[in-house]
């Protein structure tokens, strides 16, 4: 069953109830006495991207499902950014760089790498401001979103699949074009335009007591947690990634930057590292990471499928997977999912995990 969310009224647990639940997560103690200072866009700042991308962008429903609160024993509202323009989250950090552009700037055109879907959204938020855009995409980047960033009217330049022949290469087209660079999730205008979904979501159900988000370069989830703990400082951010891509809870759980893993996830959109800006910001906002094997991925997007009637690609569903099968313990918990995008080939969602999710099988170096 959905509907458009409307907030039920019931008592909240305490932080206590909430924090003893901790020892039954696969969790990370994120405070350290060397966290780094970073405070990223502000409050303001996002409610500024907010006013700026609100009329290019949808402001996208909430759904619940009875089956799903039953299963996951708590209370779950979906942010259907699945549903959103571009069909992912991407298109409002897109939008608020590329419309926070001089028109000096915006006359040069835009440029960034991109797996997917942050190419399809930088592309549609150029289309939408009139410049031209330059994307570079590897070379094993999914079809789906091949033609996305194509439909859009953006420059493709195809490169190998590694992070490094990707920087090149958008170095490359930055020198010979002049255009300004929107990098994915390093950079305070796109950090500030993913946390308006936050902003969204907790004027609409502003008592919850979880919110989770997919974390990969930790934009989403750095305008998340600095959205949903401005607004209301007693919430819990989670970050949610693959068990086969965990490189967030690594770093976190460290206190520096761990290189991402070798491993193969069917949540291609996750693939991507923390930089410093999202990395410190993170640890000084998010409460836990939490992981989820490949299994527990492709059961989530069956799920999600089954009981909201919506696509949610694997990463999407990544933020949906540890809710649904209860790493969050607590009664009657008030639980906000941000599933991120719905990028997803028709007729692909597979019955079982890939097989290169095995743990022997190993991705080429630097593939991100």
């Amino acid at each position: 069953m959905q509907v458009k969310c409307t907030r039920i009224a019931t008592d909240a647990p305490s932080r206590v109830d909430l924090c003893h639940n901790a020892p039954f997560l696969r969790i990370f103690s994120l405070s350290a006495s060397d966290t780094p200072t970073f405070a990223g866009p502000s409050l303001q700042a996002i409610r500024e991207a907010h006013a700026r991308i609100a009329p290019h962008i949808e402001e996208t429903q909430v759904m619940i499902s009875y089956p799903l609160d039953e299963l996951a024993g708590a209370l779950l509202y979906f942010k259907c950014e699945n549903l959103q323009l571009s069909g992912s989250f991407k298109i409002r950090g897109a939008c608020n760089a590329v419309f926070s552009l001089s028109e000096a700037e915006a006359s040069r055109g835009v440029v960034t790498h991109s797996s997917g879907n942050h190419g399809a959204a930088l592309a549609l938020a150029a289309q939408m401001r009139g410049i031209r855009a330059w994307v570079v995409m590897p070379r094993n980047a999914p079809q789906v979103k091949v033609r996305a960033v194509e439909a859009y009217g953006a420059d493709i330049s195809f490169c190998e699949p590694t992070l490094a022949a990707r920087e090149a290469a958008a170095a490359e087209l930055l020198r010979s074009t002049g255009g300004t660079l929107i990098h994915p999730y390093d950079d305070d205008r796109v950090i500030a335009g993913q946390g308006t979904a936050a902003l969204e979501f907790l004027e609409e159900i502003p008592d919850l007591d979880i919110i989770c988000a997919p974390v990969s370069g930790g934009g989403l989830l750095s305008g998340t947690a600095i959205a949903a703990k401005s607004l209301r400082p007693e919430i819990m951010v989670f970050g949610c990634e693959p068990l086969n891509a965990d490189d967030a809870a690594r770093s976190l759980a460290a206190g520096h930057l761990e290189p991402g893993s070798d491993r193969f996830t069917i949540a291609d959109g996750l693939r991507a590292t923390l930089a410093p800006r999202t990395f410190a910001i993170l640890r000084e906002r998010v409460d836990r990471i939490l992981l989820s094997t490949e299994e527990e991925i492709v059961q989530a997007m069956r799920l999600l499928t089954e009981h909201l009637r919506v696509t949610v690609e694997p990463s999407g569903a990544v933020a949906a997977a540890p809710a649904l099968h209860k790493q969050i313990e607590g009664e009657e918990l008030r639980i906000g999912i941000i599933l991120s995008g719905g990028n997803l080939d028709p007729d692909t969602i597979p019955a079982a995990p890939d097989p290169r999710a095995r743990a022997e099988y190993r991705k080429p170096q630097e593939e991100r």
